[in-house]
C-alpha cells in the first residue's frame, strides 16, 4: 500500500473515537499507524507529518520538546526546518493526538499520552515524567470566573535531587 493510499475504515467509528479521546486501534507497523492516526484526526498525511509522527508515535509514550523533536529530525535525515516541527506539533496538539504540558514560561513538551495524567518536572534533568497514581486529585478546586469552564488541569510536580 502507498503512503497516499487509505485504507477503507468506518469514518463513524474514527469519528466516535476521536471525540471519546481515545486514539485509532494500532496495528504495530508505525507508517501505517502514522497514516491512520492522522487521517483519523481529519490532517492529510504530508510527507513531513509522517516522518515526524513516525519519530514522535513510533517509541511509545514520550515527552519531547519542539528541539528535540528536531534534533531526531536532523539525525533520521528527515529534511524539515524547526518552524514546521512546531507548526506540526501545533497541528497534531489541535488535533487531539497530542497534549501540550507547559513546564515553565520557556519550556514546553509535547506529550504523546493523551489520557488524563499529571507530570513530574526532574529539573536537574529537564525531564517530563508521567505521575502513575490514577487517583490523584486535587482536595479544594478554585471557584471558575463567570462565562468559563474548566477544560482540564495540568498539575506539575518540580522535583530535584537532595543536597
Amino acid at each position: 500500500m502507498s503512503e497516499n493510499t487509505a485504507p477503507h475504515h468506518d469514518d463513524e467509528a474514527h469519528s466516535a473515537a476521536l471525540l471519546s479521546g481515545r486514539q485509532p486501534a494500532l496495528t504495530g507497523c508505525p507508517w501505517h499507524d502514522v497514516n491512520e492516526m492522522l487521517q483519523s484526526a481529519g490532517l492529510r498525511p504530508t510527507r513531513q507529518r509522517m516522518a515526524l509522527g513516525w519519530l514522535l508515535f513510533g517509541k511509545g509514550a514520550r515527552h519531547l520538546t519542539a528541539e528535540m523533536l528536531y534534533e531526531e529530525a536532523t539525525l533520521a535525515k528527515v529534511p524539515v526546518s524547526l518552524a514546521t516541527v512546531y507548526n506540526t506539533l501545533n497541528q497534531l496538539t489541535d488535533a487531539g493526538l497530542l497534549r501540550q504540558v507547559s513546564v515553565d514560561g520557556t519550556k514546553t513538551y509535547f506529550d504523546t499520552n493523551v489520557t488524563t495524567h499529571h507530570h513530574y518536572y526532574l529539573e536537574n534533568s529537564h525531564e517530563l515524567v508521567d505521575i502513575e497514581d490514577p487517583h490523584l486529585a486535587l482536595s479544594k478546586m478554585p471557584e471558575v470566573p463567570e462565562g468559563y469552564e474548566i477544560s482540564r488541569i495540568d498539575m506539575v510536580v518540580r522535583l530535584r535531587k537532595k543536597r
